[in-house]
């Protein structure tokens, strides 16, 4: 039961200025921009855009901004405002093969059609503080012009499917709109629309632990990355009065398709199957973490054991999303003056019927000692 606190509006007031002057730190150094946290924390607002389900740069670097930098605190933020907004339609399916790419690896083939494109990355770093960036007004070294890409660089597993080798991925009979969890309850077992969905705007952390469960002891899977891709995508919608397609602009995605080796059945061949992740921003980690906990939720589609967390989607599903989680916890801090009364009369009670008890035991034990030293 959770009790009304009387009397605490000046108090609730004040702390809202106490989080003004705490965000804002001293005020003898530079308050920082939106348009700095936009540009210089951009790994920082793609994980915000993604747990908060909605891609806008701006408005991320802002919830971080109000947030002091709390991630939770500006996903969930950004899941307010996204309630407000109208819907006016779907667009169409991105199309992620005719990325303009900044950064696509594979761990499976070393010559790729292609090639590798190693792109901004933190993989070949040594992990040491570079001690210039404290400097201020620091001009970054003008960067060197490089080659021009590629105009094809197909997906690896495409490049596997054409052998047959990769599981084919077909859409489900009739082509059916995706599921919406943000309008309809989920149910399950959930369809892999719906945990994709859930996924992308889960809690990195969370899956990074899934993913990682599922190649030691509880999953015991060894994939391989077959590729990670970063880069701009066109959105196009159809508005009705038009009935063809326009040009909205780019958005920034990475996505990953883990390999997996599957030993067949009588009625599928031995092949590869794959897990899938695909996330705003550029997001290596949480889209690699979600390609594995996606093949882990497959294992049902293949008449694999589900006996690991990462294989029950009701556990990924329902304790992925973080706003939701730390909803549930913070709500710890409401007040349970009621709840904790109850339980505190319930050990009192119960210590004094023990100590009644023990009295009872020892002075049993008394009087049958009694006639003995009599004798």
């Amino acid at each position: 039961m959770y009790v009304a606190v009387k009397g605490g509006e000046a108090a609730i007031l004040a702390t809202h200025d106490l989080v003004a002057e705490a965000r804002r730190g001293d005020p003898a150094v530079p308050e920082i921009t939106v348009a700095q946290i936009r540009e210089q924390q951009a790994l920082a607002c793609a994980r915000v855009m993604n747990e908060g389900s909605l891609y806008d740069k701006d408005l991320a670097a802002l919830a971080l901004k109000q947030s002091q930098g709390d991630v939770i605190e500006a996903a969930f933020l950004m899941r307010a405002y996204r309630t407000t907004l109208p819907r006016f339609g779907s667009s169409e399916p991105l199309d992620t093969a005719a990325m303009a790419i900044r950064r696509r690896v594979s761990a499976t083939y070393k010559d790729l059609p292609g090639g590798q494109v190693l792109g901004p990355t933190y993989d070949y770093t040594h992990r040491l503080f570079d001690f210039a960036l404290m400097e201020e007004g620091r001009e970054a070294e003008p960067r060197k012009a490089s080659a021009p890409l590629d105009a094809t660089m197909p997906r690896v597993p495409d490049i596997l499917g054409a052998e047959g080798l990769m599981e084919a991925e077909e859409p489900p009979a009739g082509d059916p709109r995706p599921f919406d969890l943000t309008r309809d309850p989920v149910s399950f077992p959930a369809d892999r629309d719906v945990r994709l969905q859930s996924m992308a705007r889960g809690d990195e952390g969370f899956l990074l632990g899934l993913g990682y469960s599922v190649q030691r002891g509880f999953g015991g899977s060894h994939p391989f990355v077959g590729e990670v891709r970063v880069g701009e995508v066109a959105v196009e919608f159809v508005p009705e009065e038009l009935g063809f397609a326009v040009d909205l602009g780019e958005v920034t995605l990475t996505e990953c398709q883990m390999v997996n080796q599957f030993q067949g059945s009588k009625d599928v061949p031995p092949q590869f199957t794959r897990g899938y992740g695909l996330v705003f921003g550029h997001s290596e980690r949480k889209a690699m973490s979600m390609s594995l906990v996606d093949r882990a939720l497959k294992s049902r589609d293949f008449g694999e054991a589900t006996n690991y967390p990462a294989q029950q989607d009701e556990f990924v599903l329902y304790h992925a999303d973080n706003v939701e989680a730390a909803g549930f916890v913070e709500h710890l801090k409401l007040p349970h003056y009621v709840d904790f009364q109850g339980e505190l009369e319930l050990i009192r009670r119960i210590r004094r019927e023990r100590e009644e008890r023990l009295a009872q035991e020892r002075g049993a034990k008394e009087q049958d000692t009694m006639p003995e030293a009599a004798e």
